[in-house]
């Protein structure tokens, strides 16, 4: 006997939100660990980054999953970076500035010390001048405050100040500001699988980058609770998932460091494979799923037409999402290298809601986790038609 659809998909929902129930307070306790002082940001001091690896370490083996990298999840790599661990104090007219909340330091600049005279270029750039001369170092005020993360190191210092919080032309600016340039910085992938019951040769894979931006002197990080703990916590739903229900296909989970400086974890993984990628069926890489109040985006949905109508025809069944969008070739997320290399992949992320962004305001807290569990549904419905 038939059921009819409307039943069927009611039947599909009920089952998976009583895992959800059982399992959803894990997705939360991910992002309130990675998006906490503990991990600073992810990043490249106070040993962030090597402490949110150690958690996902520790979350791959207890899940279960088999390493990628013979004995170990591990995949080590080494990159040059620009970081922000000591002083960094500015006082503008007499009034000390909030390092996250009234400016940010350029991810490329140098430290730089002194009081400075400020003067106006334009209506939104400030030239600096000490008592001899003008210095390499300007003042620009920007409508909102986003900080990224650089490879590089200039011969300058650029403080982006927040506009609304100056109504009045600067006058002086007293500055100290230290960074330290890192060569060789150690990081890692972290790569598990779970074996297919049927297809052991060919490969589903999920990714999501697990890095953020890090810190800006000792009181300031930035905790990327979209970007992208959503994304790393829904890797590991994932895992979790398909421990308990193996798919016929191999089921990859790849979590990347640096991202944010230039897709430098994604890259070498493309150059040094742990699985070859002519055995990769479809890759999903995710990232800001924090949302979802206005649907998703699919990034290479142009590319890759059949699979696009096959997410789409499910959500159109299922009635998970407001919005699944269409959206071409991009080099904004950890699916381009592998896209490069031939790989059939799509990069989704959720639209609407909060619009905190590389900022000191995307935090657990207020991340709504709108539409995290029909992603969650788009998905796995997705693998099991393949």
């Amino acid at each position: 006997m038939n059921l009819p659809k409307k039943i069927f998909a009611l039947l599909f929902l009920c089952a998976f939100t009583n895992y959800f129930s059982q399992d959803s307070s894990l997705a939360r306790k991910d992002i309130d660990f990675l998006t906490s002082k503990v991990c600073w940001g992810r990043g490249y001091t106070n040993k962030g980054l090597e402490k949110a690896a150690e958690y996902l370490n520790k979350s791959f083996k207890t899940i279960g999953l088999k390493p990628l990298n013979k004995k170990k999840y591990s995949q080590f790599l080494y990159m040059n970076v620009n970081t922000f661990p000591g002083k960094m104090e500015v006082i503008a007219d007499g009034k000390k500035l909030i390092p996250g909340v009234h400016f940010i330091v350029d991810n490329e600049s140098k430290g730089i010390s002194g009081g400075f005279m400020l003067f106006k270029k334009d209506s939104v750039t400030y030239h600096a001048a000490d008592a001899r001369s003008t210095v390499p170092l300007i003042i620009s005020l920007q409508k909102k405050l986003t900080w990224s993360a650089s490879q590089k190191v200039s011969e300058g210092t650029i403080i982006e100040l927040l506009k609304d919080s100056f109504q009045k032309e600067i006058k002086n600016m007293d500055v100290q500001i230290e960074t330290k340039f890192v060569k060789n910085y150690k990081m890692q992938n972290i790569c598990g699988f779970i074996p297919g019951t049927e297809k052991k040769d060919s490969f589903i894979v999920f990714t999501a980058h697990y890095d953020h931006l890090g810190g800006m002197g000792s009181t300031t990080f930035f905790p990327g609770a979209n970007d992208n703990a959503s994304g790393v916590s829904l890797v590991l739903q994932l895992a979790r998932y398909y421990k308990l229900n193996p798919p016929k296909y191999n089921v990859a989970f790849l979590l990347f460091c640096g991202e944010e400086a230039g897709l430098v974890g994604s890259k070498y993984f493309t150059e040094n494979p742990l699985m070859p990628l002519s055995k990769i069926k479809f890759l999903v890489n995710l990232d800001l799923l924090g949302t979802g109040d206005e649907g998703i985006t699919v990034v290479n949905a142009t590319e890759f037409k059949k699979e696009f109508d096959l997410l789409k025809s499910i959500n159109d069944e299922k009635k998970l999402l407001s919005l699944v969008k269409p959206r071409g070739k991009a080099q904004n997320s950890d699916h381009f290298y592998f896209g490069q290399k031939g790989v059939h992949c799509f990069f989704i992320y959720t639209m609407g809601g909060i619009k905190a962004y590389h900022d000191v305001y995307d935090i657990s807290k207020t991340l709504p986790l709108t539409k995290y569990k029909e992603v969650f549904l788009l998905l796995t419905e997705f693998v099991a038609r393949f």
